[in-house]
């Protein structure tokens, strides 16, 4: 057992995972997932299966203390808030305790890196998806076509948020799919020295696993697992973001579950209820128990601590008669009696505000919105509009609509920042069209007073666009090419 926990530790620093200040990221990975006796039985594949997924939001270490990881609620960044750190969706709050300032700024090197905690559970998920795929060739229980499925969609799903940081997307420019990916690593080598691969190749196996996944997967596998809407969603983004509008389109159809209707909207955010929500983790004492919100801000209203307020220019974007300025922000005061637009996704549920809801991580709303975007790169403006009114007629009193031409293009970007405002989208929306990060010198407070973010704009060329490889990473793994500019 000794020597499987330093193949696996061997894995994890090899495999270019950089370190990070969450808890103890040097600790030996779940020592189940590299033995021939942990996958024997149906029960024993279940279990692995549970194994892939906990490593999205948590992990578990061997004392029993916990480390928020890839959706994770963590200081240090996490999907859950750094792409709309990134991005011109908030504003950094003074009251707070400058948590992902380097981020926020752009002042990341291979020095002074950031996401490492997202780098090295990711690839600790891969490997374990890896390891029980490798050893699914010889199960032949019932379930075994759809734990390959949730596996090879888990691996996906892992890489392609890697991918998104560290390489270039698709669409963003001319080169895109030829500059440097990331290692896709199919796998469970406890030695391997991965190079990246081209951000085509990582994008085409991405989309293999992903269909290969959608074709056996089951309809729905329970709370905190993928199901079939939950895969095609993905898979749907996955072809946008690679400009394959018509796949685009034929992925988002596959998705059955109706967008939230208004009445619903504010509820899915306080738990009251799972309207529209494709995949959702639950967040309970003795499964999670995160206080995910805390990436936000802490503390009751009148005595708010804001870590990030919503931007002046987000905020106002939202019209009076859009129910998600009430779903998604509230009006809360800090002890100095300063006013903010505070994000209240991740707040807590009910009047409670504590952090601890349930992690959403694919909305039905989605998959109209990226019909809307396909239809329109298309030429059909009426399947853009139909698909485009299929979420605002859900989100406003009076909707608008009718738009045509270049104004219709902006009308779907515009929802789309709107509807997943705080939701891991904002700043690979961005990247994806080709657009810089313009921010607004305005502060933090509801009033747009306070103080700016220190730095406004990260023009659409920039090389920070793609984040660094640590150098900690490369020192362990040669094969690992640093991105260009650092």
């Amino acid at each position: 057992m000794k020597n499987i926990f330093y193949k696996i530790t061997i894995l994890a620093l090899i495999a270019g995972f950089s370190t990070s200040c969450d808890n103890e990221l040097d600790q030996v990975p779940f020592d189940q997932f590299g033995t021939s006796q942990a996958y024997i039985t149906a029960e024993d594949f279940e279990n692995g299966i549970r194994g892939v997924y906990s490593i999205l939001v948590q992990k578990t270490f061997e004392d029993g203390s916990t480390a928020p990881t890839i959706y994770g609620g963590s200081d240090a960044g996490s999907m859950l808030s750094t792409p709309d750190i990134l991005s011109d969706n908030v504003t950094l709050a003074q009251a707070g305790r400058n948590t992902q300032f380097t981020a926020h700024n752009w002042n990341y090197s291979a020095a002074n890196s950031i996401l490492g905690g997202l780098y090295f559970y990711s690839y600790e998920l891969v490997y374990r998806a890896n390891t029980l795929l490798a050893f699914a060739d010889d199960f032949e229980g019932e379930s075994k076509a759809n734990i390959i499925a949730e596996a090879k969609a888990l691996r996906a799903l892992a890489n392609f948020n890697l991918v998104n940081f560290y390489g270039k997307i698709p669409t963003q420019s001319g080169d895109a799919n030829s500059a440097l990916g990331i290692a896709y690593v199919t796998e469970p080598d406890p030695v391997i020295e991965p190079a990246r691969i081209s951000v085509g190749e990582v994008y085409n196996n991405i989309a293999i696993d992903l269909a290969d996944a959608a074709a056996n997967i089951n309809s729905d596998n329970g709370p905190g697992r993928m199901g079939t809407d939950a895969v095609n969603l993905l898979l749907s983004r996955v072809y946008l973001y690679m400009g394959q509008w018509q796949n685009a389109i034929n992925a988002a159809n596959q998705v059955s579950t109706p967008v939230a209707p208004r009445a619903d909207v504010v509820g899915v955010w306080t738990d009251d209820n799972k309207s529209g929500v494709l995949f959702n983790i639950p967040n309970e004492v003795g499964v999670v128990d995160q206080s995910a919100g805390i990436v936000w801000s802490q503390g009751p209203p009148p005595n708010l601590i804001p870590e990030y307020a919503a931007s002046f220019g987000l905020y106002n974007l939202f019209e009076d008669d859009d129910i998600r300025r009430d779903a998604y922000t509230f009006s809360g005061t800090d002890t100095g009696g300063n006013e903010y637009n505070a994000i209240k996704k991740l707040f807590g549920r009910g009047s409670s505000f504590n952090g601890k809801v349930d992690f959403k991580i694919f909305r039905a709303a989605e998959a109209q919105l990226n019909i809307a975007e396909a239809q329109y790169n298309l030429g059909n403006e009426s399947g853009a509009r139909t698909a485009l009114d299929a979420v605002r007629t859900k989100r406003y009193e009076t909707p608008p609509s009718g738009e045509t031409g270049n104004a219709l293009r902006d009308a779907i970007r515009l929802e789309r920042r709107l509807e997943f405002a705080f939701e891991y989208q904002r700043y690979f929306d961005l990247k994806r069209w080709g657009l810089p990060v313009t921010r607004l010198s305005t502060g933090e407070f509801a009033d747009g007073t306070g103080t700016a973010s220190e730095q406004l704009t990260l023009q659409a060329s920039s090389f920070k666009f793609q984040l660094p490889i640590s150098q900690a990473s490369r020192d362990t793994n040669p094969n690992l090419q640093q991105n260009p500019g650092y």
